[in-house]
């Protein structure tokens, strides 16, 4: 099984239409979208063609093949026009022998893994950040901003395939990448 992970959307039109682009470039099964999907929160600039409508009916015609979890910037109201639910904090799913857990990045992450087991993958948004990197037994993740990046980073998404996780820019090129 091939998973796509996209965090930190904002409500760009934009940038949803290159995920679900390399989305199917990438022939992934699953996309896996790590929050922030409609707005944009009042620190962040507005994104390139903001648009939450957008995305939200962009998003719901691939509704079968996303997992999502909420972020910081996500609602009860973004539920409301989203035809899959994204309104958990987390969530765990199996991959081979490996759990991933999955979420934002704002409750749960480097400094709060007490939920993990050793083994386990923590895959995370919010810092708008690349990282790929054992901590004590531990996996760490975060795919990157697709729409927001910070700290001169490109905007990326990450790919796991046959135990390889490997994080891209929107070009395709590997940023970062880790064996799980």
């Amino acid at each position: 099984m091939k998973l796509m992970f996209v965090s930190d959307i904002h409500g760009s039109i934009y940038y949803a239409k290159r995920a679900i682009d390399i989305f199917e470039k990438e022939k992934a099964d699953q996309l896996i979208i790590l929050g922030d999907v409609l707005y944009h929160g009042p620190r962040n600039p507005l994104p390139k063609d903001y648009s939450p409508s957008e995305v939200a009916e962009l998003l719901n015609a691939y509704k079968g093949k996303i997992i999502a979890i909420r972020g910081n910037c996500d609602s009860e109201v973004d539920q409301m026009v989203l035809n899959f639910p994204m309104m958990a904090d987390y969530n765990y799913i199996l991959y081979g022998n490996k759990r991933l857990f999955l979420t934002h990045g704002h409750i749960y992450n480097e400094n709060n893994m007490d939920r993990l087991s050793g083994g386990d993958v923590l895959i995370h948004g919010h810092t708008h950040i690349p990282v790929a990197k054992e901590v004590a037994d531990k996996y760490v993740v975060n795919p990157g901003s697709i729409t927001l990046p910070k700290e001169n980073n490109p905007n990326s998404y990450g790919i796991l395939e046959n135990n390889l996780l490997e994080i891209k820019d929107i070009e395709g090129s590997v940023l970062k990448s880790i064996r799980l």
